[in-house]
């Protein structure tokens, strides 16, 4: 390899090895992003109301487990005078309980609404930095289906988090709370075996860390294949998703070719992935099952043999007895949280490692896009020009370029440049927009001057005509006068009556009112330039007509450069430039290629060369 490719390579391998880091760089990161969400305020409010609320909770429970033994040492006695009062004292601890419980649910799930707004805003808001959601869509599995991971994903990840979070600190907070409990308790229990008696400090304590510490070894000896294998599901889940969305977005083509079958058969292997993904997980769930609901059936009467020789002895009365039962259940409980989540555990960690993956990628990808880059952009202080000196583009297919080594083009001016098919039009458009970077040469943009970007397929945002004429601006930054100036501009005065109505612009109109209210947007923001890739090319006559007039009467002093075939267009271009294409210099390397070289470093998986 090149040097330049080594770099590449390296940079690649800095996605790869963000994508296997470990557990703890995984929550720092995630628990970073949070920390710097609007939302940190809010979340650190929740959270100590929900501390606060476990703490007495717990403390209600301690009271709960204290009421056991004179509770049903009063019905050991017959004695319903204590035994009304006892229900009494129960019915005020209970409703307490119960007031705390309810506001426990509440801000259980206030946590959860709060992690998933400040996770996806701050998951959002890297994707959508400049040019990064384009890059990361070149940047192999990692990129594909970002949906998923900020939608399904991230709301998994915010749940279970919350859930499991919450669900743990409260089951240590009940430890601590009972441990003390269940070793004053077991701390008398004498034990005579041969006529003679002993005792065993803490003696139920012991007996639960163990019966609790096996359960969870165990579980987690069964279990922990399932974090890989719900990972493997999440990605097939995405892949399926993904297949269904593409058919009904290209519906039309597939009717047209009757071409159901062939997409039925597809969608049904994306089907049977993720039905054998899921199949994988069942029958490791089964086995963990054996385990779970194995000693959660023993639980029922563990305590009570633990405790039995001491009762049957007679040194333990039958109010002593329950009360060290619950103790012993709820250290239990608390030591066996491991066990009964191990599942979700496993499910959380999987969401986890698809989550901070998928940030890690985004954040990397800016480091891995300028490794290579060679092309110098730059604003130029002079106002007005534009120019492009020795440019030359990279690409696996070979080298594009343009065969005037140095071009300058003026303010008002329109250029023409052409290339045969195969030479790379829509690269060189990409290029000339700072898309792709790789390369050798200089490109030089008027420093603040307004440029406009018309790629082949216009963009339609869904909402009103009058967003779609104004975006990315908004609505209000325009007159409503020229909303209808730029739509009889370009012959779509049938849309006038249309301009505050919502739809899917994108299904509504056809190709040519597509790219003729893509130029009436254009009309409307009155760019200093405007960099078009073909579309002159793809519109019917009438179309393309109506759309020169409008580029000549209203937008004299706007640079023009049109990236497209050869044939003249008419009078608007005052000047020609060649594109052409060597396939012998400066090639990156071919995903093959780079397998070969660095096996484990799929690097050239970044360079998907525009067509």
């Amino acid at each position: 390899m090149t040097d330049q490719s080594a770099q590449l390579a390296d940079a690649a391998t800095d996605i790869d090895e963000a994508a296997h880091q470990g557990l703890i760089p995984q929550l720092s990161m995630m628990i970073g992003a949070l920390f710097s969400s609007p939302v940190r305020n809010t979340l650190f409010a929740l959270g100590a109301g929900l501390v606060t609320v476990i703490f007495l909770t717990a403390y209600g429970q301690i009271r709960l487990n204290s009421w056991n033994q004179p509770f049903y040492d009063a019905l050991a006695r017959r004695d319903l005078t204590d035994f009304l009062k006892q229900l009494g004292v129960f019915g005020m601890i209970a409703g307490s309980l119960l007031i705390l419980n309810v506001m426990q649910t509440w801000l259980h799930q206030m946590i959860k609404l709060k992690l998933r707004e400040g996770l996806v805003l701050d998951l959002i808001g890297q994707w959508m930095q400049p040019l990064r959601a384009f890059r990361l869509a070149s940047a192999g599995p990692i990129g594909v289906n970002p949906d998923q991971r900020l939608h399904e994903d991230a709301r998994h990840l915010t749940e279970l988090s919350a859930d499991l979070g919450i669900g743990l600190f409260q089951a240590s907070i009940l430890l601590a709370s009972f441990i003390g409990v269940l070793w004053s308790l077991s701390s008398g229990f004498i034990f005579t075996v041969g006529g003679r008696s002993f005792d065993i400090p803490g003696y139920m304590v012991w007996a639960a860390i163990i019966y609790a510490g096996s359960a969870s070894f165990i579980s987690y000896w069964v279990g922990r294949p399932l974090v890989q294998r719900n990972a493997d599901r999440y990605a097939r889940e995405a892949d399926l998703r993904f297949s269904m969305m593409r058919v009904n977005e290209h519906i039309d083509s597939v009717a047209l070719f009757r071409g159901e079958a062939d997409e039925k058969r597809r969608i049904e292997i994306n089907l049977k992935a993720v039905l054998d993904a899921t199949s994988r997980i069942i029958a490791r769930i089964t086995g963990l099952t054996w385990v779970t609901a194995g000693y959660g059936w023993f639980t029922i009467v563990a305590p009570i043999l633990v405790a039995a020789p001491v009762y049957f002895a007679g040194n333990l009365s039958f109010g002593g007895l329950m009360m060290a039962v619950g103790a012993f259940n709820q250290v239990h409980n608390s030591l066996r949280w491991f066990i009964d989540n191990f599942s979700a555990i496993a499910d959380w960690r999987a969401t986890l490692l698809r989550i901070a993956n998928f940030r890690s990628a985004v954040l990397k990808t800016d480091v891995l896009h300028t490794v290579e880059s060679r092309i110098e952009f730059a604003e130029g202080e002079e106002p007005g020009k534009v120019r492009i000196e020795n440019l030359e583009i990279a690409s696996p297919t070979g080298c594009t370029m343009l065969q005037e080594k140095d071009v300058e083009i003026k303010a008002g001016e329109r250029v023409l440049m052409v290339g045969d098919s195969g030479a790379g039009k829509t690269l060189l458009f990409r290029t000339l927009s700072g898309l792709w970077l790789w390369g050798d040469g200089r490109i030089t943009w008027p420093k603040g001057e307004s440029i406009q970007y018309m790629p082949r397929i216009p963009y339609m945002p869904p909402g009103t005509l009058r967003e779609v004429l104004a975006y990315p601006s908004a609505v209000g930054d325009f007159k409503p006068e020229q909303f209808e100036e730029a739509l009889k501009s370009t012959g779509l005065d049938d849309l006038l009556r249309r301009l505050d109505q919502q739809k899917r612009w994108d299904k509504k109109l056809d190709d040519d009112e597509q790219q003729a209210l893509a130029f009436a947007r254009v009309q409307m923001h009155k760019p200093k330039w405007l960099l078009i890739d073909e579309v002159l090319d793809s519109v019917d006559d009438d179309t393309h007509e109506r759309i020169v007039t409008m580029l000549g009467r209203d937008l004299k002093d706007t640079g023009i450069i049109h990236v497209g075939k050869a044939e003249a267009h008419d009078h608007i271009f005052t000047r020609v430039l060649h594109l052409v294409k060597d396939p012998e210099t400066r090639c990156l390397p071919t995903r093959k290629e780079m397998t070969d070289s660095k096996p484990k470093t799929p690097a050239s998986r970044y360079l998907e060369p525009a067509k």
